[in-house]
């Protein structure tokens, strides 16, 4: 089956310890909606508010995060889906879409030799 990574933007900072109860129970719900469509979520994690990032370039090292936007990547999971277009419908249910959004992007894999 396809796998896509899911790449989670949310308002910046997206402090996860910030999460309403109600976005809470939106995340609880989201693994069995998945199932549903036939996706399974391999393995996903949530990060730091983007105010701990550090960007690196070149020898400069900075504090902040790569990019200054009003959205950051809060978050990212590995999906396995029947194909893209399930893949996109799995994305829409994802809670993130209501005040951030999301982005699907298949997984890499090298030609065959």
């Amino acid at each position: 089956m396809a796998q896509y990574a899911v790449l989670i933007y949310s308002p910046a900072p997206a402090d996860p310890m910030d999460l309403t109860p109600d976005y809470a129970a939106l995340l609880e719900r989201y693994p069995a909606q998945v199932a549903e469509l036939g996706g399974q979520i391999l393995t996903g994690f949530a990060l730091q508010p983007s105010t701990t990032a550090t960007a690196v370039r070149g020898d400069l090292v900075t504090d902040g995060p790569f990019v200054e936007a009003k959205e950051v990547v809060a978050g990212f999971f590995i999906l396995e889906a029947p194909d893209l277009d399930v893949a996109l419908k799995i994305a829409r249910l994802n809670p993130a879409t209501i005040d951030g959004g999301v982005e699907v992007r298949p997984l890499f894999v090298p030609p065959a030799e």
